[in-house]
């Protein structure tokens, strides 16, 4: 990095266009956050078992195995006049509001193309959840890999600037989960759309399409905000394109990429493989949770259910507090304590807050087992302390959400590759351990009696070999030293 990028890059307008470009994040999360808190009860509500509802969350997974890479790729190689990420971004928030009107019109399109009002069981809606869940996912993938492919770019080389430019990322999905929660936690949204509610779509489903409106409009100001006032430099000289036959380009350079990693970068998506499949589990059925096993409900059966998944939502959204404060703060945390350090503690605070899930459960159990009224939410004490368990999980999820990223880009820019393949490259370390808890939970969960506790025991102990890789193994980056000489001289 030369003396004048540098300069550039220590600019007050480029820390805004750090924290404008970061801010989609915000947007994505919100939508992000509805998927984890609503669709897994919605599904249910479609007539998909639960051991079944693991298997549709494979669509999040896969594309992020094979679109993350891809568009890192393109984007990295791009030569748009409107700059290499930004073409990626708005084809990514198109499909998104594509995606959520056939995720929240799924029931409507369903009757009217023939499935009953009275059978459980409604395949045509299915089958249009699924077409647009998997494309929200696609989206997702697109516009999450060039948003922080950008703000690498825009922090140049400068390992202090990744790492606080990722802390802002993270801080915004804080944000946009807070949002993103409290408006699943809300019974009433959907007064302020009317429309939403019809035959085929009952309270539940208006105030889901509800949300979904809400985050179309987020996600849209965000972007647009972010793309009027962030211009990318086209005459980058990695904008260069090579010629021949694009996909073969791909395949070469994603093999090539992995070939030439060294050491530090495969312990690095080792534990991130293994922090994941900690993670995974507990995201994808916490709401779930909270419905079944601590307040006893059953899906379309009761109140109980209904209150429990509210309930979740409420906890989703004290995690998303903690996560913004933690995210705040990351970047004092690491030049403390060092990045490898502090990764590797809190995967044992993610260890111990899933296996005290375990606890919490059997207390409801033994509640509801003496209690005369089944009926009756859990007492104020559990419930306290399933919430608890939710807000503490924050500390380990900022974490999560910044510092993988920081040290691939680190390593990256060391390196000389494009940020958007090298992160790609990350993300099928996210993607492939989805994509297994995804196969397994759903007959793990059904071996030991249709629970959620089998995928949740299984996230800590994941979390716990990661904690101890990243201790151990986990070296801590080291930028390259001419960048950092240029900097210090500068600042």
């Amino acid at each position: 990095m030369d003396i004048e990028s540098v300069k550039q890059s220590s600019r007050p307008e480029s820390k805004m266009k750090m924290i404008l470009v970061a801010s989609i994040a915000a947007g994505v999360q919100f939508g992000w956050a509805l998927q984890l808190s609503l669709l897994t009860p919605y599904v249910q509500q479609l007539g998909v078992p639960h051991k079944w509802a693991s298997i549709v969350w494979l669509c999040g997974p896969i594309s992020g195995l094979l679109v993350q890479p891809i568009v890192g790729y393109y984007s990295d190689r791009c030569k748009s006049r409107f700059g290499r990420r930004q073409p990626f971004i708005a084809a990514g928030v198109a499909l998104v509001a594509i995606a959520v009107f056939l995720i929240g019109y799924a029931a409507d399109i369903g009757v009217s193309c023939g499935d009953s009002l009275f059978e459980h069981t409604k395949p045509r809606a299915v089958v249009v959840f699924v077409i647009g869940f998997w494309m929200l996912d696609v989206a997702n993938n697109m516009l999450q890999g060039p948003c922080r492919a950008l703000l690498a770019d825009i922090s140049g080389s400068d390992p202090k600037k990744m790492s606080t430019a990722n802390a802002w990322y993270s801080f915004f999905m804080a944000v946009g989960n807070v949002l993103g929660y409290a408006a699943g936690s809300l019974r009433s949204l959907h007064k302020m759309f009317p429309f939403t509610v019809t035959k085929a779509c009952d309270i539940y489903c208006a105030n889901l399409k509800s949300c979904f409106f809400i985050a179309i409009a987020l996600l849209g100001l965000l972007t647009t905000l972010a793309m009027v006032y962030v211009r990318e430099d086209t005459n980058d000289d990695q904008c260069t394109e090579e010629k021949g036959e694009g996909g073969v380009l791909f395949l070469k350079e994603i093999t090539g990429a992995c070939k030439q990693l060294k050491k530090p970068m495969w312990i690095l998506l080792l534990v991130t493989c293994l922090n994941w499949i900690a993670w995974f589990g507990f995201l994808l059925f916490d709401t779930d949770w909270m419905g079944k096993e601590v307040y006893g409900g059953e899906v379309g059966k009761g109140h109980l259910y209904g209150m429990g998944v509210r309930a979740g939502s409420l906890g989703l959204m004290l995690n998303s507090v903690v996560l913004g404060v933690m995210s705040l703060g990351i970047v004092y945390l690491v030049s403390r304590e060092g990045a490898k350090k502090l990764w590797g503690v809190v995967n044992f605070l993610q260890a111990i807050c899933l296996l005290m899930t375990v606890l919490v459960t059997k207390l409801a159990k033994t509640h509801r087992h003496a209690s005369v009224n089944k009926l009756l939410p859990p007492p104020a004490g559990i419930k306290a302390g399933a919430l608890i368990i939710f807000a503490v999980l924050g500390i380990p999820q900022a974490v999560t959400y910044s510092v993988p990223f920081t040290m691939a880009s680190i390593f990256c820019s060391n390196s000389g590759g494009g940020q958007g393949l090298s992160l790609g490259v990350l993300n099928i370390a996210i993607a492939v351990p989805q994509m297994f808890v995804s196969l397994l939970s759903g007959p793990l969960d059904a071996a030991f009696g249709g629970g959620n506790l089998p995928a949740f025991a299984l996230g800590a102990i994941a979390a716990v070999v990661s904690g101890i890789l990243a201790l151990t193994l986990l070296p801590s980056p080291e930028p390259d030293d001419s960048s950092t000489e240029t900097v210090l001289a500068i600042v």
